[in-house]
């Protein structure tokens, strides 16, 4: 673990000595005119997005924390990725731009033709890089996550709830039904107080 540290360490350092460049001769995806990256950086940025549907596991991890760490000059590529049709793919895409906090993502994402709209796991990472965007309109879609008859989902989603809202409100993912069913309705309950007002107001 500390090996692969370090070389996620290097990965960034590289990138922040490499810089970024002014604008490119590239077209800007559908107006945003982002800031473009010195070739070299470029050059890396693709190397990254090619193998990513490849890779597995840790280095699928550290391949994210990459991307989010280089931040703008990639977000181009990680919203075209976010229409990949393996599920896999585009959700790897959303969690490095989710991770970059940035909040000017939130249209462009919100835009992007989704091939798999379908599956559980992308509707679950795009509902949470989202909020950590600061567009809180989907939180509603983890509270529902928690509901799952899948262990897995149930505990991503509370992760996720716990990430954004520092609370739990006493669910616990392995615990009864009846108890998590408890819970449930508490987080549905801080949903439904908070629905039409300030980050969780509904959009047009």
């Amino acid at each position: 673990m500390k090996r692969a540290s370090l070389r996620v360490g290097a990965a960034l350092l590289t990138t922040l000595a490499l810089s970024c460049a002014g604008p490119s001769a590239d077209t800007p995806r559908e107006g945003h005119n982002w800031l473009r990256a010195s070739p070299a950086l470029r050059q890396q940025i693709e190397d990254q997005i090619t193998r990513l549907p490849w890779t597995h596991g840790l280095e699928r991890v550290e391949q994210i924390a990459w991307l989010a760490a280089v931040g703008e000059p990639a977000f181009e590529r990680l919203l075209e990725l976010c229409e990949d049709p393996r599920p896999d793919v585009a959700a790897s895409a959303v969690a490095a731009l989710g991770a970059t906090r940035d909040s000017r993502l939130v249209e462009p994402l919100r835009a992007v033709r989704w091939r798999n709209e379908e599956d559980r796991s992308l509707r679950f990472e795009r509902a949470r890089a989202l909020v950590r965007l600061g567009d809180w309109r989907e939180v509603g879609e983890l509270i529902e996550g928690l509901d799952s008859d899948d262990p897995w989902a149930r505990a991503w989603c509370l992760a996720a709830l716990r990430e954004v809202t520092g609370q739990t409100l006493g669910f616990d993912a392995q615990a009864e039904s009846a108890e998590r069913a408890e819970a449930v309705a508490r987080w549905r309950s801080w949903h439904a107080a908070r629905s039409g007002e300030g980050i969780l107001a509904k959009g047009e």
